[in-house]
Protein backbone atom coordinates (compact mmCIF):
# COMPACT_ATOMS: atom_id res chain seq x y z
CA UNK A 1 0.00 0.00 0.00
CA UNK A 2 3.13 2.21 0.84
CA UNK A 3 4.42 1.81 -2.82
CA UNK A 4 0.64 3.09 -4.09
CA UNK A 5 0.89 6.26 -1.80
CA UNK A 6 4.89 7.00 -3.26
CA UNK A 7 4.27 6.88 -6.34
CA UNK A 8 3.31 10.27 -7.37
CA UNK A 9 6.30 11.22 -4.76
CA UNK A 10 8.04 9.17 -7.42
CA UNK A 11 6.77 10.51 -10.50
CA UNK A 12 6.85 14.15 -9.26
CA UNK A 13 10.73 14.19 -8.05
CA UNK A 14 11.65 12.68 -12.08
CA UNK A 15 9.65 15.46 -13.32
CA UNK A 16 11.44 17.87 -11.19
CA UNK A 17 15.12 16.26 -12.22
CA UNK A 18 14.59 16.23 -15.79
CA UNK A 19 13.09 19.64 -16.02
CA UNK A 20 16.58 20.76 -14.35
CA UNK A 21 18.38 18.51 -16.80
CA UNK A 22 16.83 19.94 -19.95
CA UNK A 23 17.18 24.01 -18.47
CA UNK A 24 21.19 23.05 -17.83
CA UNK A 25 21.76 21.51 -20.74
CA UNK A 26 20.00 24.23 -22.74
CA UNK A 27 22.77 26.38 -21.46
CA UNK A 28 25.18 24.01 -22.52
CA UNK A 29 24.68 24.15 -26.46
CA UNK A 30 21.99 25.28 -28.65
CA UNK A 31 21.40 22.11 -29.67
CA UNK A 32 19.85 21.03 -26.34
CA UNK A 33 16.69 22.89 -27.36
CA UNK A 34 15.57 21.21 -30.60
CA UNK A 35 12.18 19.59 -29.92
CA UNK A 36 13.07 16.50 -31.38
CA UNK A 37 16.51 16.32 -28.94
CA UNK A 38 14.22 17.07 -25.97
CA UNK A 39 11.73 14.82 -26.78
CA UNK A 40 14.77 12.07 -27.23
CA UNK A 41 16.00 12.63 -24.32
CA UNK A 42 13.11 12.51 -22.26
CA UNK A 43 12.18 9.23 -23.30
CA UNK A 44 15.58 7.97 -22.77
CA UNK A 45 15.17 9.35 -19.66
CA UNK A 46 11.79 8.20 -18.14
CA UNK A 47 12.77 4.39 -19.68
CA UNK A 48 15.70 5.07 -16.72
CA UNK A 49 13.01 5.99 -14.62
CA UNK A 50 10.36 3.22 -15.17
CA UNK A 51 13.04 0.18 -16.25
CA UNK A 52 12.62 -1.06 -12.37
CA UNK A 53 8.65 -1.27 -13.42
CA UNK A 54 8.73 -2.69 -16.73
CA UNK A 55 11.04 -5.37 -15.66
CA UNK A 56 8.51 -6.31 -12.96
CA UNK A 57 5.58 -7.58 -15.54
CA UNK A 58 8.38 -9.31 -18.11
CA UNK A 59 8.47 -12.83 -17.54
CA UNK A 60 11.47 -14.51 -16.57
CA UNK A 61 14.46 -14.20 -19.19
CA UNK A 62 17.28 -11.98 -20.37
CA UNK A 63 14.93 -9.07 -21.18
CA UNK A 64 14.02 -8.94 -17.41
CA UNK A 65 17.42 -9.28 -16.17
CA UNK A 66 18.88 -6.82 -18.17
CA UNK A 67 16.55 -4.23 -17.24
CA UNK A 68 16.11 -4.83 -13.59
CA UNK A 69 20.27 -4.41 -13.72
CA UNK A 70 19.72 -0.59 -15.06
CA UNK A 71 16.66 -0.59 -13.09
CA UNK A 72 19.08 -0.84 -10.20
CA UNK A 73 21.54 1.30 -11.54
CA UNK A 74 19.01 4.24 -11.70
CA UNK A 75 18.22 3.57 -8.29
CA UNK A 76 21.24 4.68 -6.41
CA UNK A 77 21.81 7.12 -9.93
CA UNK A 78 18.56 8.91 -8.90
CA UNK A 79 19.73 8.99 -4.99
CA UNK A 80 22.35 11.34 -5.59
CA UNK A 81 21.24 12.76 -8.58
CA UNK A 82 18.20 14.25 -6.41
CA UNK A 83 20.91 15.61 -3.45
CA UNK A 84 23.35 17.39 -5.87
CA UNK A 85 20.67 19.26 -7.24
CA UNK A 86 18.68 20.35 -4.42
CA UNK A 87 21.88 20.83 -3.24
CA UNK A 88 22.52 23.40 -6.32
CA UNK A 89 19.41 24.67 -5.87
CA UNK A 90 19.76 25.61 -2.53
CA UNK A 91 22.80 27.68 -3.02
CA UNK A 92 21.00 29.25 -5.72
CA UNK A 93 18.35 30.25 -3.27
CA UNK A 94 20.62 32.39 -1.07
CA UNK A 95 22.09 34.11 -4.04
CA UNK A 96 25.74 31.85 -4.18
CA UNK A 97 24.39 31.50 -8.04
CA UNK A 98 22.03 32.67 -10.38
CA UNK A 99 20.25 30.46 -13.26
CA UNK A 100 19.86 34.05 -15.19
CA UNK A 101 24.44 33.91 -15.84
CA UNK A 102 24.30 30.93 -18.62
CA UNK A 103 27.76 30.37 -17.89
CA UNK A 104 28.03 29.87 -14.12
CA UNK A 105 24.75 27.42 -14.92
CA UNK A 106 25.97 25.53 -17.14
CA UNK A 107 29.86 25.26 -15.78
CA UNK A 108 27.51 24.23 -12.21
CA UNK A 109 25.66 21.83 -13.68
CA UNK A 110 29.13 20.12 -15.48
CA UNK A 111 30.26 20.38 -11.52
CA UNK A 112 27.16 18.28 -10.24
CA UNK A 113 27.31 16.13 -13.63
CA UNK A 114 31.43 15.43 -12.73
CA UNK A 115 30.36 14.95 -8.76
CA UNK A 116 27.51 12.18 -9.46
CA UNK A 117 29.64 10.58 -12.12
CA UNK A 118 32.84 10.53 -9.66
CA UNK A 119 30.27 9.11 -6.62
CA UNK A 120 28.48 6.35 -8.85
CA UNK A 121 31.79 4.78 -10.10
CA UNK A 122 33.51 4.71 -6.94
CA UNK A 123 30.03 3.21 -5.95
CA UNK A 124 30.04 0.66 -8.24
CA UNK A 125 33.84 -0.22 -7.68
CA UNK A 126 33.53 -0.29 -4.00
CA UNK A 127 30.64 -3.02 -3.92
CA UNK A 128 32.76 -5.44 -5.08
CA UNK A 129 35.42 -4.93 -2.93
CA UNK A 130 35.28 -7.02 0.27
CA UNK A 131 36.79 -6.34 3.30
CA UNK A 132 38.07 -8.44 6.13
CA UNK A 133 37.17 -6.66 9.63
CA UNK A 134 38.88 -8.66 12.28
CA UNK A 135 37.22 -9.23 16.17
CA UNK A 136 38.75 -10.87 19.15
CA UNK A 137 36.24 -11.97 21.65
CA UNK A 138 36.53 -14.01 25.18
CA UNK A 139 33.55 -15.78 26.58
CA UNK A 140 33.78 -16.96 30.04
CA UNK A 141 32.88 -20.52 29.89
CA UNK A 142 34.60 -23.80 29.71
CA UNK A 143 34.78 -24.44 25.67
CA UNK A 144 35.25 -27.91 26.68
CA UNK A 145 37.59 -29.66 24.22
CA UNK A 146 38.21 -26.09 22.81
CA UNK A 147 40.16 -23.21 24.51
CA UNK A 148 39.31 -20.95 21.43
CA UNK A 149 37.38 -20.56 18.36
CA UNK A 150 38.18 -18.63 14.74
CA UNK A 151 34.38 -18.13 13.28
CA UNK A 152 33.57 -16.31 9.94
CA UNK A 153 30.74 -14.13 9.73
CA UNK A 154 28.83 -13.35 6.33
CA UNK A 155 25.39 -11.92 6.11
CA UNK A 156 23.51 -10.46 3.12
CA UNK A 157 25.04 -12.14 -0.24
CA UNK A 158 21.30 -11.27 -1.86
CA UNK A 159 22.32 -13.63 -4.35
CA UNK A 160 20.12 -12.45 -7.49
CA UNK A 161 20.42 -9.49 -10.36
CA UNK A 162 23.18 -7.69 -8.37
CA UNK A 163 25.24 -10.42 -7.26
CA UNK A 164 26.40 -13.08 -8.81
CA UNK A 165 29.34 -16.06 -9.35
CA UNK A 166 32.15 -13.29 -9.73
CA UNK A 167 31.54 -11.82 -6.05
CA UNK A 168 30.81 -15.37 -4.69
CA UNK A 169 34.08 -16.52 -5.96
CA UNK A 170 35.97 -13.53 -4.45
CA UNK A 171 33.82 -14.08 -1.05
CA UNK A 172 34.58 -17.53 -0.98
CA UNK A 173 38.81 -16.97 -1.39
CA UNK A 174 38.61 -14.34 1.29
CA UNK A 175 36.93 -17.11 3.67
CA UNK A 176 38.77 -19.75 3.14
CA UNK A 177 42.02 -17.60 3.63
CA UNK A 178 40.99 -17.33 7.28
CA UNK A 179 41.74 -21.05 7.92
CA UNK A 180 38.23 -20.61 9.96
CA UNK A 181 36.65 -22.86 12.46
CA UNK A 182 33.13 -22.51 11.75
CA UNK A 183 31.57 -20.26 8.88
CA UNK A 184 28.13 -18.55 9.78
CA UNK A 185 26.06 -16.76 7.36
CA UNK A 186 23.35 -14.86 8.89
CA UNK A 187 20.58 -14.63 6.72
CA UNK A 188 19.72 -12.74 3.08
CA UNK A 189 21.30 -15.47 0.92
CA UNK A 190 18.79 -15.08 -1.71
CA UNK A 191 17.05 -11.66 -2.96
CA UNK A 192 13.77 -12.70 -2.68
CA UNK A 193 13.49 -14.22 -6.23
CA UNK A 194 15.26 -17.91 -6.64
CA UNK A 195 14.39 -17.44 -10.35
CA UNK A 196 16.90 -14.24 -10.55
CA UNK A 197 20.29 -16.63 -10.07
CA UNK A 198 21.75 -17.01 -13.51
CA UNK A 199 23.60 -20.21 -13.59
CA UNK A 200 22.50 -21.73 -9.43
CA UNK A 201 24.39 -25.01 -10.29
CA UNK A 202 27.87 -22.96 -10.97
CA UNK A 203 27.06 -21.13 -7.88
CA UNK A 204 26.12 -23.87 -5.45
CA UNK A 205 29.51 -25.49 -6.71
CA UNK A 206 31.56 -22.16 -6.36
CA UNK A 207 29.71 -21.90 -2.26
CA UNK A 208 30.69 -25.52 -1.72
CA UNK A 209 34.48 -24.43 -2.08
CA UNK A 210 34.13 -22.58 1.31
CA UNK A 211 36.63 -24.40 3.55
CA UNK A 212 35.84 -24.78 7.56
CA UNK A 213 36.62 -27.28 10.14
CA UNK A 214 33.32 -28.17 11.59
CA UNK A 215 31.30 -26.73 8.15
CA UNK A 216 29.25 -23.59 6.96
CA UNK A 217 25.71 -22.61 8.93
CA UNK A 218 23.08 -20.62 7.81
CA UNK A 219 19.78 -19.03 9.36
CA UNK A 220 17.37 -17.35 6.97
CA UNK A 221 16.44 -13.85 6.24
CA UNK A 222 13.48 -11.38 5.68
CA UNK A 223 14.55 -11.83 1.93
CA UNK A 224 14.85 -15.82 1.88
CA UNK A 225 11.59 -15.79 0.67
CA UNK A 226 9.81 -16.03 -2.71
CA UNK A 227 8.32 -13.08 -3.85
CA UNK A 228 7.75 -10.28 -5.87
CA UNK A 229 9.54 -6.94 -5.43
CA UNK A 230 9.71 -3.56 -6.78
CA UNK A 231 11.93 -0.93 -5.48
CA UNK A 232 12.42 -2.18 -1.97
CA UNK A 233 8.24 -2.61 -1.97
CA UNK A 234 6.81 -6.42 -1.83
CA UNK A 235 4.16 -7.84 -3.30
CA UNK A 236 2.46 -11.46 -3.12
CA UNK A 237 -0.85 -11.83 -1.35
CA UNK A 238 -1.40 -11.96 2.06
CA UNK A 239 -0.64 -15.53 2.52
CA UNK A 240 2.58 -15.78 4.50
CA UNK A 241 5.74 -15.97 2.76
CA UNK A 242 8.08 -18.88 3.06
CA UNK A 243 11.49 -19.84 0.89
CA UNK A 244 11.07 -21.35 -1.84
CA UNK A 245 11.66 -25.37 -2.31
CA UNK A 246 14.02 -24.65 -4.87
CA UNK A 247 16.35 -22.11 -2.37
CA UNK A 248 16.27 -25.30 0.29
CA UNK A 249 17.76 -27.49 -2.18
CA UNK A 250 20.28 -25.23 -2.70
CA UNK A 251 21.43 -24.78 0.27
CA UNK A 252 21.80 -28.67 0.45
CA UNK A 253 23.46 -28.92 -2.86
CA UNK A 254 25.96 -25.73 -1.94
CA UNK A 255 26.13 -28.35 1.50
CA UNK A 256 25.36 -25.17 3.91
CA UNK A 257 23.49 -26.43 6.49
CA UNK A 258 20.24 -24.21 7.72
CA UNK A 259 19.44 -23.85 10.96
CA UNK A 260 15.90 -22.72 11.47
CA UNK A 261 14.84 -22.30 15.19
CA UNK A 262 17.14 -25.14 15.99
CA UNK A 263 20.72 -26.17 17.98
CA UNK A 264 23.47 -27.49 16.94
CA UNK A 265 26.14 -28.88 19.45
CA UNK A 266 29.91 -29.25 17.77
CA UNK A 267 32.94 -31.22 19.28
CA UNK A 268 30.61 -31.19 22.30
CA UNK A 269 31.77 -27.79 23.29
CA UNK A 270 29.31 -25.17 22.16
CA UNK A 271 26.04 -24.76 20.29
CA UNK A 272 25.42 -22.99 17.65
CA UNK A 273 21.54 -21.42 17.32
CA UNK A 274 20.42 -20.66 14.16
CA UNK A 275 17.23 -18.25 14.48
CA UNK A 276 14.23 -17.68 11.72
CA UNK A 277 13.69 -14.05 10.97
CA UNK A 278 11.75 -12.31 13.06
CA UNK A 279 9.13 -10.85 10.30
CA UNK A 280 8.90 -13.79 7.94
CA UNK A 281 9.83 -17.23 10.09
CA UNK A 282 9.25 -19.35 7.64
CA UNK A 283 7.60 -22.79 6.68
CA UNK A 284 6.48 -24.98 9.48
CA UNK A 285 6.83 -21.93 12.02
CA UNK A 286 4.54 -19.57 13.02
CA UNK A 287 6.58 -17.93 15.97
CA UNK A 288 9.82 -17.82 16.28
CA UNK A 289 10.73 -19.43 19.86
CA UNK A 290 11.65 -16.48 22.58
CA UNK A 291 15.17 -16.15 23.66
CA UNK A 292 14.06 -17.71 26.72
CA UNK A 293 12.62 -20.27 25.00
CA UNK A 294 15.82 -21.42 23.26
CA UNK A 295 17.97 -21.33 26.13
CA UNK A 296 15.38 -23.36 28.37
CA UNK A 297 16.54 -26.20 25.59
CA UNK A 298 20.19 -25.80 26.11
CA UNK A 299 22.90 -26.36 28.69
CA UNK A 300 24.08 -22.90 29.02
CA UNK A 301 27.10 -24.07 31.04
CA UNK A 302 28.48 -24.12 27.34
CA UNK A 303 29.21 -21.44 24.82
CA UNK A 304 26.08 -20.47 23.04
CA UNK A 305 26.36 -18.41 20.01
CA UNK A 306 23.58 -17.02 18.08
CA UNK A 307 23.06 -16.43 14.56
CA UNK A 308 19.76 -14.09 14.21
CA UNK A 309 19.49 -12.32 10.80
CA UNK A 310 18.02 -8.88 12.60
CA UNK A 311 19.97 -7.86 15.55
CA UNK A 312 16.69 -7.08 17.23
CA UNK A 313 16.47 -8.98 20.77
CA UNK A 314 19.90 -8.13 22.23
CA UNK A 315 18.93 -7.66 26.27
CA UNK A 316 16.67 -10.58 25.42
CA UNK A 317 19.48 -12.69 24.33
CA UNK A 318 21.76 -11.35 26.63
CA UNK A 319 19.68 -11.87 29.43
CA UNK A 320 18.70 -15.49 28.54
CA UNK A 321 22.10 -16.30 28.65
CA UNK A 322 22.98 -16.18 25.21
CA UNK A 323 27.28 -15.12 24.55
CA UNK A 324 27.46 -14.13 20.87
CA UNK A 325 24.88 -13.23 18.67
CA UNK A 326 26.04 -13.00 15.06
CA UNK A 327 23.52 -10.76 12.65
CA UNK A 328 23.62 -8.70 9.01
CA UNK A 329 20.55 -6.94 7.96
CA UNK A 330 21.63 -3.43 8.16
CA UNK A 331 23.88 -3.26 5.52
CA UNK A 332 25.43 -0.57 7.77
CA UNK A 333 23.24 1.79 5.48
CA UNK A 334 24.81 0.39 2.10
CA UNK A 335 24.56 3.90 1.30
CA UNK A 336 25.21 7.63 2.36
CA UNK A 337 23.30 8.84 4.28
CA UNK A 338 21.19 6.04 5.06
CA UNK A 339 24.20 4.81 7.45
CA UNK A 340 23.48 7.67 9.43
CA UNK A 341 19.75 6.91 10.00
CA UNK A 342 20.62 3.27 10.72
CA UNK A 343 22.55 4.62 14.13
CA UNK A 344 19.05 5.66 15.07
CA UNK A 345 17.21 2.37 14.31
CA UNK A 346 19.53 -0.10 15.82
CA UNK A 347 21.23 -0.43 19.12
CA UNK A 348 24.22 -2.11 17.25
CA UNK A 349 23.76 -1.19 13.48
CA UNK A 350 26.97 -2.45 12.64
CA UNK A 351 29.99 -3.39 14.37
CA UNK A 352 30.68 -4.46 17.69
CA UNK A 353 28.39 -3.89 21.15
CA UNK A 354 29.08 -5.83 24.57
CA UNK A 355 25.18 -6.41 25.86
CA UNK A 356 25.91 -7.18 29.57
CA UNK A 357 28.05 -10.61 28.87
CA UNK A 358 27.03 -11.41 25.38
CA UNK A 359 29.21 -10.12 22.38
CA UNK A 360 26.79 -8.71 19.70
CA UNK A 361 28.59 -8.38 15.99
CA UNK A 362 26.79 -7.22 13.30
CA UNK A 363 28.34 -7.01 10.07
CA UNK A 364 27.68 -4.59 6.98
CA UNK A 365 26.96 -7.75 4.51
CA UNK A 366 28.55 -8.98 1.61
CA UNK A 367 26.32 -8.09 -1.10
CA UNK A 368 24.14 -5.11 -2.07
CA UNK A 369 20.02 -4.72 -2.09
CA UNK A 370 18.35 -2.41 -4.38
CA UNK A 371 21.31 0.43 -5.83
CA UNK A 372 23.55 -1.75 -7.33
CA UNK A 373 26.64 0.38 -4.90
CA UNK A 374 28.12 0.98 -2.35
CA UNK A 375 29.20 4.91 -0.70
CA UNK A 376 29.95 5.70 2.39
CA UNK A 377 29.92 1.55 3.58
CA UNK A 378 31.95 -1.34 2.89
CA UNK A 379 31.27 -5.28 1.77
CA UNK A 380 32.65 -7.56 4.69
CA UNK A 381 32.89 -10.87 6.16
CA UNK A 382 34.30 -10.80 10.24
CA UNK A 383 37.03 -12.95 10.93
CA UNK A 384 36.26 -13.56 14.71
CA UNK A 385 38.42 -15.39 17.46
CA UNK A 386 36.15 -15.98 20.37
CA UNK A 387 38.78 -17.21 23.69
CA UNK A 388 37.00 -19.33 26.15
CA UNK A 389 38.00 -18.69 29.69
CA UNK A 390 36.36 -20.10 31.84
CA UNK A 391 35.48 -17.76 34.85
CA UNK A 392 37.46 -17.89 38.31
CA UNK A 393 40.67 -19.02 35.80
Amino acid sequence: MLAVYLTPVYIAVNIYLLIQILQWLDTCNMVFRKWEVRITMGLVYWFLAFAMLIAFFLPMGQGRRVLKLIGNYWLGILLYLLLLVLTADLLRFFRIWSKKNRKIHARAGLVCAAILAGICAWGLGNARIIHVTPYEITVNKDGGNLDHLKVVLAADLHLGYNVGISHMKNMVKKINAQDADLVVIAGDIFDNEYEALENPAALACVLREIQSKYGVYACYGNHDVEEGILAGFTFGGKEKKVSSVEMDEFLKEAEIHLLQDEAVLIEDSFYLYGRPDAERPGRGIEERKSAEEIMKELDTQKPVLVIDHEPRELKELSEAGADVDLSGHTHDGQLFPANIVTDFLWENPCGYVKKGNMHSIVTSGVGIFGPNMRVGTTAEICSILINFQQSGI
